[in-house]
């Protein structure tokens, strides 16, 4: 397992820690997700045989945030 934070742009509610959260959780290869609101950061768990870093980007994009 392997621990990545990313750094998101544009979440400012719970719905919006919801949303993160729901699309990382549901993809293959991804344990847990944690989205802290107050720094932008989402701590994410993570199989690499899995799933890939840039996967997990377009999903949170797909959501209408940016990640850095």
């Amino acid at each position: 397992m392997h621990t990545k934070t990313l750094n998101v742009k544009g979440m400012t509610c719970g719905h919006c820690k919801m949303s993160v959260e729901g699309a990382l959780n549901g993809l293959d290869g991804v344990s847990t997700a944690e989205v802290d609101l107050n720094s932008g950061k989402v701590k994410v768990e993570y199989d690499e045989t899995k799933i890939t870093l840039e996967s997990m980007k377009e999903a949170v994009e797909d959501q209408g945030y940016d990640v850095a």
